[in-house]
This record gives structure tokens, sequence and C-alpha cells, in this order.
């Protein structure tokens, strides 16, 4: 993982992406966002990552993942790894 915290696997017409995208950008939490539609190498990834095929795929710099989460379940994760 570069210097973002986090790195966002998902599409631009996934409303759930935007979503996640944006709420991170509005908390000023540095991410990677990583476009599966345009590299299947990264569709591949994310469905490794979270054994499924659902996006958005969030991974977090502790290894650890969330898929399709709600607002609050991000801002729960950043608190619990101090980037809030």
């Amino acid at each position: 993982m570069n210097e973002a915290a986090i790195r966002v696997y998902g599409a631009d017409w996934c409303r759930d992406c935007r979503r996640t995208k944006k709420q991170l950008t509005e908390l000023q939490v540095p991410f990677e966002y990583i476009d599966v539609e345009h590299d299947t190498a990264a569709t591949e990834q994310a469905r490794e990552i979270s054994g499924r095929t659902n996006i958005p795929v969030v991974v977090y710099l502790d290894g650890s993942h969330q898929v399709e989460p709600a607002n609050a379940e991000v801002e729960a994760k950043l608190r619990e790894l101090s980037l809030l």
C-alpha cells in the first residue's frame, strides 16, 4: 500500500463506491482508489480480498477490510485506527 491509509476498490457506476469515496474525502483521510471496471487484475484482487464480487472493498492499513460498508462502519474503523 502506498502512503494512503486506505485502499478502495470500486467502480464509478457504483453508488456505494461514490458514497465511500465522498466520505473519505470529506473526512480528509488519504486513500488510494482502484477502479475495478478498468483494471481486470484489480477486480481479481478485490475478489481475493473479500471472497465476494461486491464493491466497494475497503482495505485498511492493518490488513482488515470491509465490503459495502455503511458510513458508520467506515467511521468506526477509522476511529479504531486513530485516523480521525
